[in-house]
């Protein structure tokens, strides 16, 4: 049995700030109960649904982590367009998501850039979710290990292992996620997610096995119990299949059934 499980959405560029405060009530109407056992909710929505996404957390008191998309790695300065720590925390964010397959692919951020950033966001004070991923024909190569141990090496060069317990992996296979991604077979996820512990272990020692890995790649209501009963897993990072919170509140009971 886990001790844990994480369960979470980014919403990336689609819910307004009234659509995401009226997700999140109705998130945490369905999950509340949920909030003494072992489920550690998540949600990281668009930049501007941050504060009023807070004041409903807060109004409901409810235990719902809320996170912000990507971080500056300075506080203030010339960086037309990007958002720094002091306006997510602010703006009440409590997790920062940094390094997700959109900003490596799209935007073009870099490991080093991830490096930075991380290490910027433990400096004040929030938990972070490091994203890493192989693209298709990487893992066509046979290089998809390589390039997960680069990421995540480079990413958390700077982390000191007392500073683990605000690290969390998420393992999103580029492949995988998005309109038209493929499922990864259970198999696989379980391989892959062996193989950063094993890689976090080496970089941190114990407390490398303590780093949550979540998945996520086109989770959804059919395959979330086989995933999350992957020894290795130790969350759900869920997609679109989230954004109905009836439907999320589904899939998050269906995997803690295959667990308990």
């Amino acid at each position: 049995m886990k001790d844990r499980v994480y369960f979470g959405t980014n919403t990336k560029m689609y819910q307004t700030a009234a659509q995401t405060v009226e997700y999140l009530r109705c998130l945490e109407k369905r999950t509340r109960d949920l909030a003494d056992g072992i489920a550690q909710r998540f949600v990281i929505p668009s930049y501007t649904a941050l504060y009023p996404a807070r004041r409903q957390l807060d109004r409901m008191g409810s235990q719902i982590l809320l996170g912000a998309q990507n971080m500056g790695w300075e506080e203030q300065g010339e960086y037309t367009g990007e958002i720094s720590p002091l306006m997510l925390a602010e703006a009440g964010a409590r997790l920062v998501m940094i390094g997700h397959s959109e900003r490596r692919h799209t935007f073009h951020e870099t490991d080093a850039q991830a490096e930075k950033k991380v290490r910027c966001a433990l400096d004040h004070g929030f938990r972070v979710l490091l994203c890493v991923g192989e693209q298709a024909q990487e893992r066509q190569y046979g290089v998809g290990a390589e390039v997960l141990r680069m990421q995540l090496k480079i990413g958390l060069h700077q982390v000191r292992a007392e500073e683990t317990d605000r690290i969390w992996v998420g393992y999103e296979p580029v492949w995988a996620i998005g309109v038209g991604g493929v499922p990864a077979p259970a198999e696989y996820v379980e391989e892959k997610h062996r193989m950063m512990r094993e890689t976090l272990m080496e970089l941190f020692g114990q407390a490398g096995a303590r780093i949550p890995l979540l998945y996520g790649g086109s989770v959804h209501l059919d395959n979330a119990g086989a995933l999350i009963r992957c020894d290795a897993v130790d969350g759900l990072f869920v997609g679109r299949s989230a954004w109905d919170a009836a439907r999320f509140d589904t899939i998050i009971r269906k995997a803690l059934r295959a667990v308990l």
